[in-house]
C-alpha cells in the first residue's frame, strides 16, 4: 500500500530523529530532507493563508495601491474644475450727447490705441466752437481798451492836476490884486469858482480810473480775469467737438457692438467694448477646506477644454481673493435670521499664465479650466500676494493718454488768438492780415483723431 506524501516526510523525519543513520549517511542527505521540508511546508503555509485571507489580501493591496496613488498624484495637488480665463473688458462710451453718423468698425475687429470707432453729428459743437473763439477775441479787445481807457485816464488827471495848479496861482494873484484894488473883486471870485471846479473833475476822473482799474489790476491780458474766462468756455467748446469723435482707448478685438448709424448716444449707453488679447489670468473658484495649503508662489497646472489634453498650460498662483464671492455679491447673505444652512464656500484664487505658451495657443475670456496647484512647494504667506501689472500691459492695457491730452492743441489756439486780438501797430496797419492769420492757425492745431 502506497503511503502519502505527507506521511511518508513525517516518518522520514521521525526516522531521523530517532537515529535512523542507515537511511541518513552524510550532510548532504540532510540538506536535502531539509529542502523538501522546507518547500512542503511553504507550499502548505502559502496555501492555507492564501486560501484563508485571501481577501485581506486583496484589500491590502488595494490599500496599498491607494496610497500610493494619493500620496503622488493627489495628495500634493489641489484640483478644481470650477475655473475660468478673464481678463481686461474696455467699455467704449461716449463723453457727450448726439447723434451717430458713423460707425466705422465691426465685431471681431482688431483695432489699434486711438483709433476712430465712431463719429457724432458736430454742426452744433462746431458753431458753439466758433463762437467761442469770438468770445475769446472779443473778451482780449475789452480788456485792451480797458487798459487804454486806464491810461488816458491817467493822462486826464495829470492835465487837471496841472491847469488846478495854475489856476490856483491865478487865484493867489487875484486874491492879493483884490485887496490891492488892482483887480475887481468878481474875477477873484471867478477864479475861485474855477479851482473848484477843476477839483471836481479830477475827483470825478479819478472815480473813473477806480472804477476801470478794478478790473485790470494787478493783472495783463495773459491772466486777467476776463480772458481766462473767455478762455476756459473756448476749452469746454473745444471739448465738446473733439468728443464728438469716439476713439478706441486700448488696442484689442471689438466686442458686442451695439451702436448703430442714427442712434441717439449719452454718456451712459455702452456702444461696444475693446478687449486686449495680450494679458488675462485665471480665476478658481477653490472650497474653503482646500485653501489652508495654498499660497502665493506655487506652480499650477492648467488644462483648457478648448484644447482638451493636448495641451498644458503652466501657471503661478499670484494671490487669493479677500473674501468668497457671496460677500461681494449684490444680495449678501445674512445668517442671523435664522434659516441658517451650513455650505462650503468657495474663494476665487488669481492664477497667473506663461505669456510664451498663450502666443502659441490663444485662450479667450470666459473658457473653462481645470486647474491643480502643487501644494507640496512652500510658497509664501497669503498675505503677500505676487499679483502686479506687467510693465507692457500697464502701458497699453491700464492707460489710455488719450483722453489726458485732450487739450494738447487748444492751449496754443488761445494763445494765438490772445495775439492777434492784442492791439498792435502792424494791426492798426493791416487790420485783415490778422484775421487770415487766425484762421490758418485754427486749421492747423485743432487735431483729430487718426482713422482706421
Amino acid at each position: 500500500m502506497k503511503m502519502p506524501g505527507n506521511e511518508k516526510k513525517r516518518n522520514i523525519f521521525f526516522s531521523f530523529l530517532l537515529g535512523n543513520k542507515e537511511r541518513i549517511r552524510n550532510k548532504g542527505s540532510f540538506q536535502r530532507l531539509f529542502q523538501v521540508l522546507w518547500r512542503s511546508w511553504k507550499r502548505d503555509l502559502f496555501s492555507f493563508a492564501f486560501n484563508k485571507y485571501r481577501p485581506f489580501l486583496v484589500f491590502f493591496l488595494i490599500l496599498c495601491l491607494v496610497a500610493l496613488w494619493w500620496f503622488f498624484f493627489t495628495g500634493r495637488w489641489v484640483a478644481t474644475n470650477d475655473a475660468y480665463v478673464t481678463g481686461n473688458v474696455i467699455p467704449v462710451k461716449a463723453q457727450t450727447s448726439g447723434r451717430v453718423v458713423e460707425v466705422l468698425v465691426e465685431s471681431t475687429q482688431f483695432v489699434q490705441k486711438n483709433q476712430l470707432l465712431v463719429r457724432l453729428d458736430s454742426l452744433k459743437q462746431q458753431v458753439a466752437f466758433e463762437s467761442a473763439q469770438h468770445n475769446l477775441a472779443m473778451a482780449v479787445r475789452r480788456v485792451e481798451d480797458l487798459f487804454n481807457k486806464a491810461r488816458s485816464l491817467r493822462h486826464k488827471i495829470a492835465a487837471q492836476k496841472a491847469i488846478l495848479g495854475r489856476q490856483r496861482y491865478d487865484l493867489g494873484l487875484y486874491s492879493s490884486g483884490s485887496k490891492a484894488g488892482v483887480v475887481s473883486v468878481q474875477d477873484a471870485v471867478d477864479a475861485q469858482w474855477k479851482v473848484a471846479e477843476i477839483e471836481s473833475t479830477i475827483r470825478q476822473l479819478e472815480d473813473e480810473l477806480r472804477s476801470t482799474e478794478a478790473w485790470i489790476q494787478k493783472t495783463t491780458i495773459w491772466d486777467n480775469p476776463i480772458v481766462l474766462k473767455a478762455a476756459v468756455e473756448l476749452k469746454d467748446a473745444y471739448l465738446a467737438l473733439y468728443r464728438c469723435q469716439i476713439v478706441a482707448p486700448v488696442a484689442g478685438y471689438i466686442a458686442r457692438r451695439s451702436v448703430q448709424v442714427g442712434d441717439e448716444v449719452s454718456p451712459e449707453k455702452l456702444l461696444m467694448s475693446v478687449v486686449p488679447l495680450d494679458y488675462y489670468w485665471v480665476v478658481a473658484n477653490y472650497r474653503e477646506t482646500e485653501l489652508r495649503r495654498i499660497r502665493p508662489g506655487q506652480p499650477v497646472k492648467i488644462r483648457a477644454d478648448i484644447y482638451g489634453r493636448h495641451y498644458l498650460y503652466h501657471g503661478i498662483v499670484e494671490g487669493i481673493e479677500p473674501g468668497s464671492g457671496t460677500v461681494f455679491s449684490l444680495l449678501p447673505p445674512d445668517n442671523a435670521t435664522g434659516n441658517y444652512i451650513h455650505v462650503v464656500e468657495r474663494v476665487p484664487v488669481r492664477i497667473k499664465l506663461d505669456p510664451t505658451e498663450l502666443r502659441k495657443h490663444p485662450l479667450r475670456l470666459g473658457l473653462s479650466v481645470v486647474t491643480k496647484v502643487n501644494v507640496s512647494y512652500q510658497g509664501q504667506s497669503v498675505l503677500k500676494p505676487l499679483t502686479e501689472i506687467p510693465p507692457e500691459a500697464k502701458k497699453t492695457d491700464y492707460s489710455s493718454p488719450y483722453f489726458t491730452e485732450e487739450l494738447a492743441g487748444v492751449d496754443h489756439l488761445i494763445k494765438s488768438i490772445i495775439e492777434q486780438n492784442r492791439y498792435s501797430q502792424d494791426q492798426a496797419e493791416n487790420p485783415n492780415q490778422a484775421e487770415n492769420s487766425l484762421s490758418q492757425k485754427q486749421q492747423e492745431i485743432f487735431p483729430s483723431p487718426p482713422s482706421n
